[in-house]
This record gives C-alpha cells, structure tokens and sequence, in this order.
C-alpha cells in the first residue's frame, strides 16, 4: 500500500486551495436526500447550542491525492462535501454583510492568484453531467437564489433534483434565523468543525480503504461499491464512457 495519510482538518482548510476536489465519474450521484441534508444543519446547529469551545466532527473523506498538491479525487465523501458547499452557498447569499458573502464565496470557490499561479475555479468539482449545473446554480455568488425557483421536473438528472430539494429545505430553515445566528453557524464552521482526511496517492488503497468504511454501516449499495471498482479499474476514457452507459441506464431504469 502506498502511503497513507489521515488527519484531522478543520472546514476553513478543508474549503482551500489545499485541495481541489474532483468526484469521477464512476462515483455514484448526488443522492442524499432532504432528510439527510436537514439532519446535518440540524447536528450542526445542536453543536452550536451545546458551546463555544466543543470541536465538532463531521466524519471522514477517502481521496486519491499525492501529498502536497492540491487534486484530489474524491472516493469517499461526496454528499457530504456536496451538502456543505450547498450550505455555505446559502449562507453567503443570505448575508446582508458584503464582507463575509466575499469570505463565504472563497470558501465555494477558488478565487484565484497569479502569484501562486492558481486560475479561478470551483473547490468542488462533480461529475460530467452535474458539474456545469452546480457551478451555475450553487458556487457562483447569488445564485442560490435562481436555483429555488428552478421547476424540479425539467430537471435532467435525479443529482440535480437532489441538489434543488436540499437547498429549498435548507434554506427555509437558515432564512428563518436571525443574521447574527446564521453568523455565529459561520464562526463555528470555520473555527471548530473539522472532517477526518484520509488520502493515498495510490487509487487501488483508496478502493480498499473506500470498500472497508463501507462494509461496516455506511449507506452505500453493494452496486455502488462494485460499480467504484470496476469502472474505476479503467483507463480515464473508457472510464467516462462506461460511466455514461451506467448512468443512461440509471436514469432509464431507477438506481433501485
């Protein structure tokens, strides 16, 4: 096994330019549902009431990333790093505060620095077919407001009618606080939540470890995890273009 490294990493470093997260295409889609989404804003604010000095962990992330450079393929983690660029994207398009939206909006998107030669991008890439909706709709700033209107069935992927029921249900709970709780959630978030980061460099320890995690509780289908491996197994083009086939037949047939 190559080198493995797994560390605690608070939210404000895990949003960085640390990282650029990439979720592959074989990866399953976006698929948690309200209830999940709500239940994370929920555990996030019970942390929030319980005091100031508490760390408040939010579970782990498998990637495949080479130590010291920024890409990093998610294999494990995506619906919770989906859900929480959902809920920042909100919470920088509520505040009446241009100083923290700015702040927030680095947090969903990589602004950019030509001294460290760093383009402006999403710190959070998604698949193919979800990528361009979800920087339009959520990372770019104000637009969280154009994706609540949005009618879910004209939607073409159940990722993206995922993303728009999550981010309608989250924001009618954080629009109903009050500014400064809504700051003190922000505070929090950035000061004392922090993921567990599991990364190797070698993408078969990442199945591994990816495969172990999910054997013991977590709500992954044997077909997704199959799916991961053997999808993930190819090269980069027959790769996207199984990945496609598999979500054709996906949306056709229900992943049911």
């Amino acid at each position: 096994m190559q080198q493995l490294e797994a560390q605690e990493v608070s939210l404000h470093k895990v949003f960085s330019s640390d990282y650029d997260f990439r979720i592959p295409d074989y990866q399953r889609p976006y698929a948690w549902d309200v209830e999940q989404a709500v239940q994370l804003l929920t555990d996030l604010e019970e942390s929030l009431d319980r005091g100031k000095d508490e760390p408040y962990f939010l579970g782990s992330i498998v990637l495949v990333k080479a130590k010291g450079n920024a890409p990093a393929e998610v294999i494990d983690g995506q619906q919770r790093l989906t859900t929480l660029t959902i809920l920042l994207a909100l919470l920088r398009d509520l505040t009446e505060d241009p100083d923290l939206r700015s702040d927030l909006d680095r947090l969903v998107t990589e602004p950019g620095n030509k001294v460290r030669r760093l383009d402006p991008k999403p710190r959070l890439t998604l698949r193919f077919r979800d990528a361009g909706f979800f920087q339009k709709y959520v990372q770019t700033k104000g637009a969280t407001e154009a994706l609540r209107i949005l009618k879910e069935e004209t939607l073409p992927t159940d990722a993206q009618k995922a993303v728009l029921r999550n981010a309608r249900a989250l924001h009618a709970i954080l629009a109903d606080w009050s500014e400064d709780r809504r700051l003190d959630l922000v505070l929090m978030l950035g000061e004392r939540t922090f993921l567990v980061v599991v990364s190797t460099p070698d993408l078969d320890s990442a199945h591994r470890i990816f495969s172990v995690m999910n054997s013991r509780g977590m709500d992954l289908s044997p077909t997704d995890i199959f799916k991961s491996h053997i999808i993930g197994a190819l090269d980069e083009k027959t790769s996207e273009e199984c990945a496609r086939k598999w979500e054709d037949a996906e949306e056709a047939l229900g992943r049911d």
